[in-house]
Order: structure tokens, then C-alpha cells, then sequence
């Protein structure tokens, strides 16, 4: 006879099993963004947070102490705006 698992179990282990990989996507996220900032001319030494407000559309914060908010406007260009 199977081991009874109950519902509970299987939820808390599902959620904490996405953990590392929701990690994996904030770091690949963090990377696009700084390289992002470069391209466009701007510097961040080292990305230390950001925020995602939209579709397409972020508030990075540097540890320089730079903020931009980053976006993909009606033409399909992105935009890189010093706060």
C-alpha cells in the first residue's frame, strides 16, 4: 500500500521547491537589467534591487545610489530614464 501524503504536505514542499528557481530568474533578470542601463549609456556599478511594475516595465536601483525605470514604449524601443 502506497504512503498517505497529505494535501498540505505536497503544497509546502511544491512552493519550496520553486525556490531556487525563482532565485535563478531574479539573477538573470538583475544581469539583463545592468546590461541594459550599459547599453544605453547609463552606470550601475551593481544592480541591489528592482521592482517590476508591468509588462515590459521596471525600477532598477544601483548600489551607486543611481535609479532608473526601464520600459518598452508604444514603438518597441526600450527606454532607459534616470530617476
Amino acid at each position: 500500500m502506497a504512503p498517505h501524503i497529505s494535501a498540505f504536505t505536497l503544497t509546502v514542499v511544491t512552493l519550496l521547491g520553486g525556490v531556487p528557481f525563482a532565485a535563478a530568474d531574479d539573477a538573470s533578470l538583475g544581469k539583463d537589467l545592468k546590461a541594459t542601463i550599459a547599453l544605453q549609456g547609463m552606470t550601475c556599478d551593481q544592480l541591489v534591487e528592482s521592482k517590476r511594475n508591468g509588462d515590459s516595465d521596471y525600477t532598477a536601483s544601483c548600489k551607486d545610489g543611481n535609479r532608473y525605470h526601464i520600459y518598452v514604449n508604444a514603438q518597441g524601443r526600450v527606454i532607459v530614464q534616470k530617476l
